[in-house]
């Protein structure tokens, strides 16, 4: 366990070094001067030049690189120009806020997704059957953007039942909290499902019925218990997608969280703050990956390592 854990981790630090490597590549070729939006349409060519320098955009792109490198493994990003502060400060006093939607987010896509498929796999070809099916196709179709608009045009302006943007209660949440957990409801949906049908037809299940049982103990003590444990590891890359997707949805609704930080720093070349948020982004993934691989070997004893 502990060779595998070492092999991981070195495979999520080569990960964590391409993320830099790319998302300090992108964000340099992009079009944009950063000593221009810092000093505004009248700053002169001596006061550009002079913020250049102080910025070390002068220096050749590798010089920047290898520089940057180091600063980054020591955690530090720089300053922002736009919002002051150290980069990554301003990002981690915004991370609450994202991971407060993508735990809302977590809990609708449990409760709505869990039943779901295990009423589809209980009416298996039936209309309900097919009913659900078709609505997780639907709801992982659909882009999240136009789901989320059309959420707030529908219950925020033409009902007037909940808040278009966060307001920062429990009820600004439900409709952005929803808009991200819908494409994962239908998934989850799915992934009960089938997984409850496969266990409905393994050899333990006709000998609990043969004892005589309850369709509902064989169902509930014993098919979902057993159904539960890939659902519950995959959970956690459910919760990385919520984080990483919440970039889209915290735009549509005015979300103050790590999502729309980081779109705005990319829009105003804020260097320093967006590759902080990006890489944040990138670190949790990747953390909660690892997370969920750890948690196999424990949930099922059936899982080696030579199996992975």
């Amino acid at each position: 366990m502990i060779i595998y854990i070492a092999r991981r981790l070195g495979q999520s630090v080569f990960l964590i070094f391409g993320a830099i490597t790319i998302v300090f590549v992108v964000l340099r070729v992009v079009s944009g001067d950063p000593a221009s939006l810092m000093l505004g349409a009248s700053a002169t060519r001596e006061e550009l030049e002079a913020a250049r320098e102080q910025l070390g955009l002068n220096d050749p792109l590798w010089d920047q690189y290898v520089r940057h490198l180091g600063e980054v493994l020591t955690l530090d990003f720089g300053e922002s120009w736009r919002l002051g502060g150290d980069a990554l400060s301003n990002v981690l006093e915004r991370l609450p806020s994202t991971l407060t939607l993508a735990g809302w987010a977590l809990v609708l896509t449990v409760l709505i997704g869990f039943p779901l498929g295990v009423y589809a796999a209980r009416h298996t070809g039936r209309l309900a059957d097919r009913l659900v099916s078709y609505l997780s196709l639907a709801g992982q179709a659909l882009p999240s953007f136009w789901v989320g608009i059309m959420l707030v045009l529908v219950f925020a302006r033409m009902l007037n039942l909940l808040p278009g943007t966060a307001d920062g209660t429990p009820v600004g949440a439900i409709l952005p909290a929803f808009t991200l957990a819908l494409p994962f409801v239908g998934w989850l949906a799915r992934l009960v499902r089938n997984g409850t049908l496969e266990e409905l037809g393994k050899e333990y299940v006709r000998t609990a019925r043969s004892k005589g049982l309850p369709e509902h103990v064989v169902l509930n003590v014993h098919v979902l218990r057993n159904t539960l444990t890939p659902v519950v590891t995959v959970l956690g890359l459910v919760m990385g997608n919520f984080i990483a997707d919440a970039v889209i949805i915290e735009q549509v609704f005015a979300w103050q969280g790590i999502g729309s930080l980081m779109i705005d720093s990319i829009v105003y070349r804020d260097y320093a703050v967006a590759e902080a948020a990006i890489l944040l982004i990138v670190v949790f993934y990747i953390g909660l990956n690892l997370l969920v691989d750890v948690l196999y070997f424990y949930l099922d004893p059936r899982i080696t390592l030579e199996t992975v």
